[in-house]
This record gives structure tokens, C-alpha cells and sequence, in this order.
């Protein structure tokens, strides 16, 4: 493997804004679960069951819209900002389909909380969550596709200081909705949907009013002849979107469905695992960031046409994937039981978020692999086969171990939570393998295809 210290630099410098992007929009629902799990344990539970539901759903629509930033990085590496302008107005259409399809899915969210074996007032407060967070579909959607735009030009830091404003935000509507302030009825966990509603709303305008008036974004001149809807090119970006859809979609899922199959174990368990999921997905924002760093740099060089270039660049990133393994793994094991009591007082709830903790550091560098390889494929604008491993290694692997592990005694005695968690580790580790290898074939194509 090549390794470049200009490469790795160059990686550096775009993901850490996007880092820092991240953890701030990561952070708003951090925020929630601390604020909500002050309230009491019942409002913990109920956030994590509508989250659990909801989050699916809305980044599974989202993953279609993420192939944006490869074609942007491709025409940006092209000089083709005509082909930047004509796929953003394309995206626009497809963000109104994709608010009126997970509007229209919102009411069957009801249906399986109903049929959940939990306390009324959990179910109340799940349905009242997502009743209200739905609405911010569109924001987050309209937010998502000028952010693309933004960092697949090379421009990420904007996103980040858009996002600090949303957490800013957040933290005193959030306040206001769940205790009742100003008039206003005292929601408690509900009130977390309603805020974040109205923190995507902000963050999609503030979006739109920086891309009217950068520099380098209003060059590219996003609104001009404005085109109608064509069917051909929604259909291209549906189709190079639909697999990172679904690998979004189930990824979210392996986590997220988690406290669907522990309700009936209680709100010690479900919140345990609530912890230190809250715990990870921030912590997952380092090789996110990489990987969003990975998809913008192979765009560019890929629409260059720089093959021995891309090479190097993949490399490169594949070996700081593993150095930001190594660092993740060694904060989560150092300060879990620091960072798990900002969550809760209960000391069951602490014992549990800190043991599941220890697990996650062992999925750390088969993580950070698979999605770093991700984001090459996706930079390539080759997404086809990340659906099918990811269906493959995180849900009939994965969470199969999983749910054998925790729930039976058919291996061991019932685990409990922590047995889904080592089904997260073996579905990580076939996905790195399998991810890689597509990533070295598609490479292997290219080469064939010059020569």
C-alpha cells in the first residue's frame, strides 16, 4: 500500500471541518437524550424508541440525496459547474418526492410503537416524538443538498459553523418545549421533535442565504434557467443514491432497532444501551468525517482522470482509517464511565452504558475500514454494491448473531444488550472485508479500461 503525506493532508484538511460539522448535528441529538433522560427514565425510554423508529427512516431518504456529493466532486474536478448547477436543481425536485414519501410513512411509525410490550406512557410520549420531528423532514432534506453542493467544491467548513449555530440553538428550545416555558405546554420528551423541527427549518435558510452569497458558490450560479423536473437525471441520482440508501438505512437500523427488541426487558436496559449508543455515534463522526473527506477527494481525481493519483489517495486514507481507529478505541475505553455518568444518575444504567462501551472499541477498526471504503466507492460513483453487503454482513450476520446472543440461550445464556453488540462486531468486520475488496475490483476496472 502507497501512503502520501500530502495526500494525507490534503484528507485532514477537508475532514475536519466536516468532523466537527458532524459531532455539532450529532451533538443536537446527544443533547436530547441528556435533557430528556433529566426529565425521568420513562422520557429516556420513549426518546429512544421514536429515535429508534424515526432515525431510519429519515436517513435512509436522506443516503439517496448523499450521491449528490460524489457527481458534485466529479464535476467540480471536471471544471463542469454547469453539470453542478443542472444535478443541484435536480435534487431539489427530489427532495420534495422524499419529504412527501417519509410524510407519507410517518403514520406506520404509530402502528409499531403500538404494538411494542412497553408502558402506556412510554408508547404516549414515542408517538407525541415523532408526531412533532417528522415536520423537519424538508429542512433536513433542503439542508442536505446545499451542503453537498458545498463540500463536493471543496467548501467544508460552512456546514460546521451552520451546524455549531443549530446546537446553539437547540439546547433553549429544547428547554422551552420539554419544561414549558413562555405559555408554552410542557411536552417532556415530545419536545425534542418540535425543536429539532424548527433547528433544521433555521439551519436549511441559513444554507441557502451562504450559497447566495459566497464567492465561489455564486459562480456557479445554482438557480439560474431553472429546469424542470427530467426524468432521467432524477432517475440517475435515485438510482446511484438508492444503495447508500439502504446501507444507510441499514446501519441506522442495526442500532437504532435495538431498543425495539429490549423493551420488554425494561428502561434499565433500554436506556444502557440508549448511553452508549449516544456514546458511539459521536465517536463515529472521526471516521465518518474521514470517509465524507475520502468520497470529495476521489470525486475530484476521479473526474480529473488522475488514476495513479486515486490510488495513492485511497491508500492514504485506508491507513489514517486505521489510526483513527486506534484513537477512538483508546478514548472510548479510557473515559467511558466519565463520559456515561453525563447521561444518568442510575448507577444500574451507568454499570451497563460502561460494559457495552468495552465492546465498542473492539468494532473500532473494522468500522472505521469499511466506511472509509465506503466513501471510495462512492467517490468513484460506483455504489452499486454497498447495499448488499451491508444488508449481508449487518443484518443477516450481524444482527442474526445478535439477537441469537442476546435473547436465547442457544449459544450461551441471554446476553442481554451486550449480546447485540458483539453481533455489531462480526457484521462490521464482514462488512470491512467485503467493502475493500469491492474497492480494490472497481480500482482493478479502472486500470483494465486505460490500458
Amino acid at each position: 500500500m502507497m501512503f502520501s503525506a500530502w495526500e494525507a493532508k490534503r484528507l485532514i484538511q477537508l475532514a475536519t471541518p466536516v468532523f466537527f460539522a458532524q459531532v455539532t448535528l450529532v451533538l443536537m441529538s446527544v443533547v436530547d437524550t441528556m435533557m430528556a433522560g433529566q426529565v425521568s427514565a420513562e422520557d429516556l425510554a420513549a426518546l429512544s424508541i421514536a429515535v429508534g423508529i424515526w432515525n431510519p427512516i429519515l436517513f435512509g431518504l436522506q443516503g439517496i440525496l448523499l450521491a449528490l456529493t460524489g457527481v458534485v466532486a466529479h464535476c467540480h474536478g471536471a471544471g463542469d459547474d454547469s453539470g453542478i448547477r443542472h444535478y443541484f436543481q435536480q435534487s431539489i425536485y427530489l427532495v420534495l418526492i422524499l419529504s412527501a414519501l417519509g410524510l407519507s410513512i410517518a403514520p406506520f411509525t404509530e402502528l409499531v410503537i403500538a404494538r411494542l410490550d412497553t408502558a402506556p406512557t412510554i408508547v404516549e410520549k414515542s408517538l407525541g416524538y415523532i408526531w412533532f420531528v417528522k415536520w423537519g423532514m424538508l429542512g433536513f432534506l433542503t439542508f442536505t443538498i446545499y451542503r453537498n453542493v458545498t463540500e463536493g467544491v471543496g467548501l467544508t467548513k460552512p456546514a460546521f459553523y451552520i451546524s455549531l449555530l443549530g446546537l446553539l440553538l437547540n439546547i433553549p428550545v429544547n428547554y422551552i418545549f420539554i419544561h414549558g416555558l413562555f405559555g408554552m405546554p410542557a411536552l417532556g420528551s415530545a419536545g425534542c421533535g418540535l425543536a429539532t423541527s424548527l433547528v433544521f427549518a433555521f439551519m436549511a435558510i441559513l444554507q441557502h442565504t451562504y450559497s447566495q452569497r459566497s464567492s465561489v458558490l455564486s459562480k456557479l450560479k445554482l438557480f439560474d434557467n431553472f429546469q424542470k423536473p427530467q426524468p432521467k437525471e432524477l432517475s440517475y441520482l435515485f438510482k446511484l443514491g438508492l444503495p447508500i440508501c439502504l446501507a444507510t438505512f441499514f446501519e441506522v437500523t442495526l442500532f437504532a432497532c435495538i431498543p425495539l427488541f429490549i423493551a420488554d426487558l425494561g428502561p434499565i436496559a433500554v436506556s444502557g444501551h440508549q448511553i452508549a449508543a449516544s456514546v458511539s455515534t459521536v465517536l463515529f463522526m472521526m471516521p465518518l468525517s474521514l470517509s465524507m473527506a475520502i468520497v470529495i477527494r476521489v470525486g475530484n481525481l476521479s473526474g480529473q482522470g488522475h488514476l495513479s493519483s486515486l490510488r495513492t489517495a485511497i491508500s492514504t486514507a485506508f491507513m489514517l482509517a486505521c489510526m483513527v481507529a486506534a484513537i477512538v478505541a483508546t478514548f472510548t475505553f479510557t473515559l467511558r464511565d466519565i463520559v456515561a455518568s453525563f447521561y444518568s444518575s442510575n448507577e444500574q444504567v451507568l454499570i451497563l452504558a460502561s460494559s457495552i462501551l468495552v465492546l465498542a472499541c473492539i468494532y473500532q477498526l473494522p468500522d472505521a475500514l469499511q466506511v472509509a471504503a465506503n466513501g471510495a466507492l462512492r467517490g468513484l460513483k460506483f455504489t452499486k454494491p454497498i447495499s448488499l453487503i451491508t444488508f449481508l454482513s449487518y443484518w443477516v450476520i450481524g444482527f442474526t448473531l445478535g439477537f441469537v446472543l442476546a435473547k436465547t440461550n442457544f449459544i450461551v445464556p441471554a446476553m442481554g444488550p451486550q449480546g447485540f453488540w458483539i453481533g455489531i462486531i462480526v457484521g462490521l468486520s464482514v462488512a470491512a472485508i467485503l467493502l475493500i475488496t469491492a474497492v480494490r475490483n472497481r480500482l482493478a476496472t479502472l486500470t483494465a479500461n486505460i490500458h
